[in-house]
């Protein structure tokens, strides 16, 4: 069993940055997954990034690379926001997947866990 605990979400205004931290418990081993993933109103959920807890290795949807950056520290993950945008405003989950390779870590039904996510809102 795997808990998530996601944090760091708010408001904040069009090009700035945010930090979210997903607290990680529990029986995780060198093959997990750690992603995120966010879902707006009215839209599907979405891949953001992922990262491998054994390695590191990372990847980033389109739509954020460049802007968003994924890394770990101990049991805690970040996502770390800059150059935010209206179009990131959404419910920000972060997700364990006990083992997964290449585009199948960006399918979120794959995830086996996930955290009670956290509010992000990019004004204009």
């Amino acid at each position: 069993q795997v808990q998530l605990v996601e944090s760091g979400g708010g408001l904040v205004q069009a090009g700035g940055s945010l930090r979210l931290s997903c607290a990680a418990s529990g029986r995780i081993t060198n093959n997990y997954a750690i992603g995120w993933f966010r879902q707006a109103p009215g839209k599907e959920r979405d891949f953001v990034t992922v990262i491998k807890w054994s390695g590191g290795n990372t990847d980033y949807a389109d739509s954020v690379k460049g802007r968003f950056t994924i890394s770990r520290d101990g049991a805690t993950v970040y996502l770390q926001m800059n150059s935010l945008k209206p179009e990131d405003t959404a419910l920000y989950y972060c997700a364990a997947n006990d083992y997964c390779l290449g585009i199948g870590c960006r399918v979120g039904r794959l995830y086996d866990y996930w955290g009670q996510g956290t509010q992000v809102t990019v004004s204009s």
